[in-house]
């Protein structure tokens, strides 16, 4: 219950920043008094609708975004004005007759209310909520999350998926976890009598023993149990590697010899102690790390493409990578694992960040995106420019049909994009548990 609860408010949550997007949109146009006639939320029916001051606003039945009409947004719009009985791109405030910095305002104002949406959800996080202290991490229980059935002795990437190349049981020794049962959520409380007091005692404690077989003492919910396992040794990543990193940006010096017990760590929020830094404090944390943020969107954008071919593998059966992208849904339904969980500060965080990607997306120079149009009415300006400074005749404005192609081939491929992280999302979703 509380999952799908989770699911429904970070959807909510994802619906209104859509909404607020459009309404960025809607209030800098009639801030400028260019003519605007309808806000909805949502598509399709109806549910219900009233006017107010000449605009149009309503809710439709399908919750899948929101829409605003400007009055002269294009030259090739044809609606006709009730009033004037004219087309109504030849009103006075249809936006076209805009200076086009107003007009880019305007156009930008979508993006930018996602922009302030994330700083403001990065700045309650880290001033009021908190985050988990990572310099902690080492200092907390060390419990089992995933199993793996066996150690690989050196590290190696899959030229398929360019992420480590996993074990095999064949060949590779069983590891200590598999020999010993554990199942996930065990505490790791001592190997060989010296006590686990964190992930980096692990780590000393299994660079020792290597070869050796030793007592491994554990808690199973109020049960503490005990057994013997030999600990191979393997080449494993250093303490303190940017977890960024790819496989494939591993080098020889980021890894060492050691014993590895065969487990991810899994690191609870309510394990760590959480961290909040104040209001003064909490504004330079949202700062730094908006545009560590920034960085990393841009970096993912340049990895979709190579991130395509998985997600037909995790469409056709295979394990899903956990770093293909992810649609609404998928981001909706992490978000109810995070809700469930009680891990808010993930949680907030993934939501600025969705903000950010939105807000950066949409400015793409590309049409139908907010950046589209910014880049023609630009374009339409500086070629009357020129064309002033030449003696010409001014060329006019953009014929957005000439353009139809483009526009479709972008939405094309959009369209096949969403299409797949959906279709991904439902039959392979990315999982935290």
């Amino acid at each position: 219950m509380t999952f799908a609860l989770g699911i429904v408010v970070f959807a909510l949550g994802i619906l209104i920043a859509v909404a607020l997007h459009e309404a960025g949109h809607f209030w800098s146009a009639r801030w400028f008094g260019m003519k605007a006639t309808r806000y909805f939320i949502g598509f399709g029916p109806t549910i219900f609708a009233f006017k107010r001051k000449g605009v149009e606003y309503g809710l439709k039945a399908l919750p899948f975004g929101a829409f605003v009409k400007i009055v002269g947004m294009t030259p090739n719009e044809e609606d006709i004005d009730p009033e004037t009985g004219k087309p109504g791109s030849e009103d006075p405030k249809a936006m076209w007759r805009y200076p086009v910095w107003k007009r880019t305002v305007v156009m930008a104002a979508g993006s930018v209310t996602h922009f302030a949406l994330a700083l403001a959800t990065l700045w309650v996080l880290f001033s009021f909520v908190g985050v988990p202290d990572a310099s902690k991490a080492n200092q907390v229980p060390v419990r089992v999350g995933a199993i793996s059935k066996c150690v690989s002795p050196t590290f190696q990437v899959d030229p398929q998926t360019k992420t480590q190349k996993a074990c095999d049981p064949a060949t590779d020794p069983q590891s200590p976890a598999a020999q010993l049962a554990l199942q996930p959520g065990d505490i790791i409380l001592s190997i060989d009598g010296h006590a686990i007091s964190g992930n980096q005692a692990l780590r000393d404690e299994l660079k020792n023993d290597v070869g050796k077989t030793v007592r491994v003492e554990y808690k199973r919910g109020e049960q503490t149990l005990s057994g013997e396992a030999l600990i191979p040794e393997a080449q494993r990543l250093k303490i303190g590697i940017d977890p960024t990193k790819t496989a494939e940006q591993i080098t020889p010096d980021d890894l060492e010899r050691g014993g590895m017990l065969g487990i991810n760590v899994d690191i609870r929020y309510s394990d760590l102690p959480v961290l909040r830094y104040g209001p003064l404090d909490g504004a330079g944390q949202t700062t730094s790390f908006t545009a560590t943020l920034v960085e990393r969107t841009f970096e993912s954008f340049k990895a979709i493409p190579g991130r395509i071919p998985n997600l037909f593998k995790a469409i056709l059966g295979e394990p899903r990578d956990p770093n293909t992208p992810v649609s609404v849904v998928g981001a909706s339904r992490i978000g109810g694992e995070l809700f469930e969980l009680g891990d808010w500060a993930s949680l907030l965080s993934l939501f600025a960040t969705l903000n950010l990607f939105f807000g950066i997306f949409n400015l793409f120079p590309l049409l139908p995106m907010d950046g589209g149009h910014i880049a023609i009415a630009w374009f339409e300006r500086v070629r009357s420019f020129i064309a002033a400074r030449m003696g010409r005749p001014d060329p006019g404005r953009v014929d957005y049909y000439k353009l139809a192609p483009i526009t479709l081939a972008v939405i094309g491929v959009l369209g096949v994009f969403v299409l797949l992280t959906v279709t991904a999302d439902f039959v392979n979703p990315i999982t935290l548990k």
